[in-house]
């Protein structure tokens, strides 16, 4: 039998009913325990010509697109991550997103056009394969 040292427990009041426990990590919890569902919160991030999302913060982004955008490999994937990435076409739309090596994508790899309206919302729906592979999916044009 392994015992697991923690230090700095603390129990979530939120009616999910999580304990929340840190070992010395500087995202505020390396490990959740959970009895009922969950509720990953959605990050804002600010437009920049390349992105890189931090998985450690979070699963499930959002960003509005005012120019060209590369998602750029993020940090600190764990295989079995999973989430969703909301992109906003700015004003004026046809914005382009490109990725770099890590994105994978159906039919052949190649990577999915954006809806180019202005204010138009896609999402992307991703899932961590490996440290350094995450098959993605374009769901399209919420407006």
């Amino acid at each position: 039998m392994s015992t697991l040292k923690v230090t700095n427990v603390k129990h979530e009041t939120s009616g999910l009913n999580t304990l929340v426990f840190d070992n010395g990590g500087t995202s505020g919890g390396n490990g959740r325990v959970t009895t009922k569902g969950t509720i990953g919160e959605i990050t804002a991030i600010s437009y920049a010509s390349t992105i890189t999302l931090d998985f450690r913060t979070g699963n499930n982004f959002s960003t509005t697109l005012t120019g060209n955008t590369t998602f750029a490999n993020p940090s600190n994937i764990s295989a079995g991550q999973s989430g969703v990435l909301f992109i906003t076409q700015g004003s004026g739309g046809s914005k382009l997103l490109s990725y770099q090596d890590y994105w994978d994508f159906p039919d052949g790899g190649t990577p999915p056009v954006l809806s180019t309206t202005a204010a138009a919302v896609d999402m992307i729906v991703w899932i961590a394969r490996s440290s350094t592979k995450i098959s993605a999916q374009l769901v399209a044009n919420f407006v």
